[in-house]
Parts: C-alpha cells; structure tokens; sequence
C-alpha cells in the first residue's frame, strides 16, 4: 500500500455526470489496489450522490492528501467548499456557478501536484460553456493545466489498450490539418512524442508516422505530401538517431500499434486518430496529458447534462483514466527529474 501512487480525483462540473462516475469509479475494489485516490470536490455534492445512489460508503474529510485512508467502501475527500447547498446548482444544467466550482477543483488538485503531494491527476468532464459563464480565461482542461504549471504546449496522448496515439494537429478544418502536415512540424513532433514517451518509462519508444493519402499516396499517385514533408521528416529524424517508421498507411498503422509493433503513432489529424481509438473501445479511451510536471488523464467524454442526476451514467472511462493514471504516475515523476 506504501507505494502506491496517490491520484488526485476531480469530479469535473458538479452540474454533469462527473461525480456520478467519480464515486461510482471509488466503489470498484480494483482501484485501492493499484492507488491512493483522493477525491477533490465538494462535500454537499458527493453526499448527494451517495444518498441517490444508495451506496455502502463512508466520506472521510481531509485537508491534506497524506491523511486519506485510502480503504475501499470509503472515498477521502477533498472539500472546496464551493457549494454552500445542493440549490447553489440545477443538476444538468449550465452555470457560472458549476463552471467556477470545476475550475476551482483542478486549481487546487494542480498546486498539490506541484508540491508533490499527489503523483498524477485523473479529471472529470468540465463544460466550456460553465466556464466562459465563470469568466475561466481557459477554453478547456489542456490550456488551464498548461497555464498552471507553466507549460506553453502540452502534449495530448489517446490510450486504449496497447493503441497509443498522439496528434499532429486537433481542432481545425481538414483543409486546415492538411496544411499543418509540413516537414518542420513533422520533425518536431516526433522530437516531442519521444521526449513524452521517455517520460513514461519508455527507454527507446518505436515511434509510426501516418500516411495522409490513401496508400501512402502511392508516390505520388494519390497525392504528394508523402514524398514532399512527411519522408523528409521521417528521414531526418532517423538520421538524429529516432526510431521511427513510416508513411505508414492510415488504415493499417493503428492496428500494427495495438499489436505491439510499435509504441505509439502519429496521427496526422483529428479524426484519423479519434476514429481508431474510439472505433477500437469508445467508452475506454483515455486522454492523457504529457509535458507537464505530473501526469494527468482525462475520461474522453463530456458533461452528459442530458443524463445528469439520474443514477445512470456509465463510469467506465473514468475507471479507465484512473487506471491510466496510476499505471504511469510513479515512472512519470522519475523520468521527469
């Protein structure tokens, strides 16, 4: 038990389904065996959804994480106290006070990442929408980690089973993605995947380029990026000693990954990873944030408002990034120093 990695737990807006899938996620025996998890949220909430759920449960309190008692059938708790009453909120709906309460929860969970008193964070779903009410000055979980720990771009890492993927470029248009595929980007991506890859315990990680056009463009035939940016990249950062392979055909790259042939891919867009990941286990994929002083991994879902307060709400991918987590934490802190 002494080793064990303590994950800090944040139960994302209380507004959503997050810490419905929090505390369903703490009632699974299999997570105290594999880490210390620390809950930050607030305690009006979390009672709350004992109570609904009808659980077996005790919440101990604590103000630091080294008190916890780390025993199943008993979630220790991190009180915010950002919720004076459960009328401070309408379960599944939108508001400035839920978007502020979430921002808050993953503000505190930080500081005690970077004082080394947790090893890794585990988040639930926040709510964009909350937290532009709020005034968050951050779009989302990625840009208000990197803001707090003082890290320009981290890196973002999908996980499901042995499939690893890491992308090239997220949230913009096709004709947009197919612009950012040039050999300079290429090259330091890859520069970067091997750096995060290192970081969790990695020695010589077995890096895939993926191919953009079908066939790999079948040199030239079906598009010349190929031969124009992405072998050039690839070339040159073979030569500085990566082990990296490719173009390799996007719709055979992701299940050579899965199969242990190498250890993570390139995905060159948005959708060409998202689809393979989720196609291969949607509710177990698990975004992982590389780059900053901790670890830290997300459920890849959101809100659900729609579900919210209902009891039903599946909590699998929280299981999952908790999991992600604590697999990593421990090898995490030690590559980092």
């Amino acid at each position: 038990m002494k080793d064990l990695p303590l994950i800090g737990i944040t139960i994302g807006d209380p507004a959503g389904i997050g810490p419905e899938i929090c505390v369903k996620a703490l009632m699974k025996e299999e997570i105290y065996k594999i880490c210390k998890p620390v809950l930050f949220g607030d305690e009006i909430i979390i009672r709350h959804y004992l109570e609904l759920l009808n659980l077996d449960c005790d919440l101990n309190l604590i103000e630091k994480p080294k008190d916890g008692l780390f025993e199943y059938k008993t979630i220790d708790l991190i009180d915010l106290k950002e919720l004076k009453s459960l009328k401070d909120i309408e379960i599944g709906s939108i508001s400035a006070k839920a978007g502020r309460a979430s921002a808050r929860y993953i503000e505190e969970a930080v500081k005690l990442a970077r004082a080394k008193e947790i090893d890794g964070i585990a988040t639930a779903p926040i709510n964009k929408e909350a937290w532009s009410l709020a005034g968050v000055p951050h779009i989302g979980h990625t840009e208000m980690l990197g803001d707090l720990s003082g890290v320009s771009e981290p890196l973002t890492m999908f996980q499901v089973r042995n499939l690893r993927i890491f992308f090239l470029s997220r949230h913009v248009s096709l004709r947009k993605a197919c612009d950012l595929v040039k050999k300079e980007r290429i090259l330091l991506y890859i520069m970067e995947m091997e750096k995060a890859l290192r970081s969790l315990g990695m020695e010589k990680p077995r890096i895939a380029v993926a191919a953009l056009n079908p066939h790999g463009g079948e040199h030239g035939l079906f598009g010349d990026e190929e031969e124009r940016e992405i072998k050039p990249a690839i070339k040159e950062a073979q030569e500085k000693g990566y082990n990296v392979h490719g173009p390799i055909p996007a719709d055979s790259v992701f299940w050579a990954c899965l199969s242990e042939k190498y250890d993570a891919v390139l995905s060159l867009y948005h959708d060409q990873g998202h689809i393979a990941a989720k196609t291969l286990d949607f509710h177990r994929t698990v975004s992982v944030t590389l780059g900053l002083p901790f670890i830290r991994t997300s459920v890849d879902h959101g809100t659900a408002m729609d579900i919210a307060g209902k009891g039903i709400a599946d909590p699998i991918s929280m299981i999952e990034a908790i999991k992600v987590a604590a697999q990593y934490a421990k090898s995490y802190r030690i590559n980092l120093r």
